[in-house]
């Protein structure tokens, strides 16, 4: 519920063609997600000086002198290294140099050729992709001359650069358009019409599983190690013409004053991802039932103006019963959003998820007819008397949508001082139970009629 009035939202500006898609591999550690943040201008990687931080595969848009391309950062390859992660990390990268146009190897000049640089030489020669190796860490341009000695890897005149700095970033840019250029590999860009998804949810409650159960393939890597995903890892799906960007994001831990490193990181980026959804999968382990760390994930949605879906996922280890949850459920969360109850191991009700959000999705950029919505507030007046104050009494005198995606209303009244909390809640509710947007975020301004 607001008083203030709002301008209308600009337009989107309409999709970016795209050159084509490049991938950024390497050794664990050797400034990848640096450069990703250097050449697109964010901090959208996650960087830290522990090896290993990037696990997922992570796509964003670049754009020099006009061109835009798909610049995909991977995870660190150690082929050496037998744990499950790394193993699940190294499949990631060659996923994402099957998918490439053009391939960007990373090396450490200052740790010279090593054998994880051969050997992911190795992959990137039977590939057969046009690759660039990057010979990083130079910081001092006089000593370009040290890469040269990645010349071995048998892969082409190594280009000396210094993510950190800058130096040689424009050089590599220039390369790679022109390289997409010659290659033609112009893709169709995303549509603005898209469904945007988030999947939220505390640590370890079955995000990445729940992602890959939709896709049907293993797009992000899953363990049952709390915190695997620490970036937020955009995928593009279309089903029955279709399309919807589903994002899966760290987990929301519960605050601690002084979080910070990668963990801070992480769960801004998750929180990034909300603000940028239409539609919020708030994920609650069934197995474990609702606990107040759901809650706030749930407010999280809310507050970023998601329509939000609860799904209570892993079903299949569930002994609770959806009558156990329902009244929890509609007594602590807001929105009153439905909820559905699946289990990625064994699909049951993955196939339906997505169904409910194009449910959500129509009444989150649906608009309400203002003769519709006229009517009904007269019955408002009719069933409940509005709240008065020295005298005066609130009148609604009428309302119209002025916004979509989500819905927001502007209800014109003689004073807007007279609107206590309590009508004002009351007057979403009845609105949110009539147009059937439970779910779905309302938001109304209360505004003097001029």
């Amino acid at each position: 519920m607001s008083r203030r009035t709002a301008q209308e939202p600009e337009a989107p500006s309409p999709p970016t063609e795209l050159l084509g898609t490049v991938a950024i591999v390497g050794f664990p550690n050797v400034g990848k997600s640096t450069l990703v943040n250097r050449l697109t201008a964010t901090r959208a990687a996650v960087v830290h000086e522990t090896p290993g931080v990037t696990r997922d595969r992570k796509e964003l848009v670049c754009e020099w002198n006009g061109r835009h391309f798909l610049l995909v950062d991977t995870g660190g390859v150690d082929l050496a290294d037998p744990s499950p992660i790394t193993r699940s990390i190294a499949e990631q990268a060659r996923a994402a140099v099957a998918e490439a146009d053009v391939v960007l190897f990373v090396v450490d000049t200052r740790a010279g050729v090593t054998p994880g640089d051969e050997e992911i030489a190795d992959i990137l020669r039977a590939s057969r992709k046009p690759v660039l190796v990057l010979a990083n860490k130079v910081d001092d341009p006089s000593r370009d001359a040290d890469a040269l000695e990645f010349h071995r890897l048998g892969l082409g005149d190594p280009l000396p650069l210094s993510a950190l700095h800058g130096h040689g970033t424009g050089d590599l840019l220039d390369a790679v358009v022109a390289m997409l250029e010659r290659e033609g590999a112009a893709r169709a860009p995303v549509d603005e019409g898209a469904v945007r998804v988030a999947i939220l949810g505390r640590p370890n409650v079955g995000k990445s599983s729940l992602l890959n159960a939709l896709l049907g393939q293993e797009r992000v890597i899953v363990s049952d190690v709390p915190g695997t995903t620490r970036d937020a890892i955009d995928t593009v799906l279309a089903r029955d013409g279709r399309t919807y960007v589903l994002v899966d994001t760290a987990g929301l831990r519960r605050k601690r004053r002084h979080r910070q490193g990668i963990e801070y990181y992480s769960e801004l980026r998750a929180l990034e991802a909300a603000e940028r959804a239409d539609v919020a999968l708030v994920l609650i382990d069934a197995g474990e039932g609702v606990v107040e760390q759901d809650v706030a994930v749930a407010d999280v949605a809310r507050k970023a103006h998601c329509s939000t879906l609860v799904v209570l996922s892993k079903w299949d280890v569930s002994t609770i019963t959806i009558e156990d949850v329902r009244p929890l459920l509609r007594e602590r969360l807001r929105q009153r959003p439905p909820f559905i109850a699946v289990s990625a191991k064994t699909g049951r009700g993955v196939a339906r998820l997505l169904d409910e959000v194009d449910r959500l999705f129509t009444k989150h950029t649906a608009r309400i007819p203002t003769p519709e919505l006229n009517r009904f507030l007269a019955e408002l007046r009719e069933r409940r008397q509005p709240p008065a104050r020295n005298g005066r009494r609130l009148n609604l005198l009428y309302g119209t949508q002025f916004r979509t995606r989500p819905p927001r209303i502007r209800l014109f009244v003689n004073d807007p001082g007279l609107v206590t909390r309590d009508y004002g809640y009351w007057v979403e509710n009845e609105l949110r139970r009539r147009f059937e947007l439970e779910g779905v975020p309302l938001t109304i301004d209360f505004v003097r009629r001029a």
